[in-house]
């Protein structure tokens, strides 16, 4: 059940980065995304404190921090029209072949 609070944790990573690019626009200050950004963090924390009850506390943070990683990447080209170029998803399977160690040596 750890593993799946941390992979929660991680998703909800996703939420903060994205919501705080949302709250502080050109056009205004918008108090909604920034709220959902908090919601994020909060329940990201959680979920990760759940997992570290039995994950090493290391390997925890890697992954979590790695999907977080992940998921603001793709979301960042999906929404957010960010550069999808070779040598940024090069990098990214660089997080994962970490994560996959970590996991397959914890």
């Amino acid at each position: 059940m750890s593993w799946i609070f941390l992979i929660i944790a991680g998703m909800m990573e996703w939420g903060w980065p994205i919501g705080l690019k949302f709250a502080w626009r050109q056009d205004g200050f918008y108090v909604w995304p920034l709220l959902g950004a908090g919601a994020s963090m909060a329940l990201s924390g959680f979920f990760l404190l759940l997992a570290q009850r039995t994950i090493p506390v290391g390997t925890a943070y890697a992954i979590w921090t790695g999907i977080g990683a992940i998921g603001a990447f793709v979301l960042g080209i999906l929404i957010l029209g960010e550069p999808a170029k070779a040598m940024r998803f090069a990098s990214l399977v660089l997080i994962v072949v970490g994560m996959v160690g970590l996991k397959i040596t914890s």
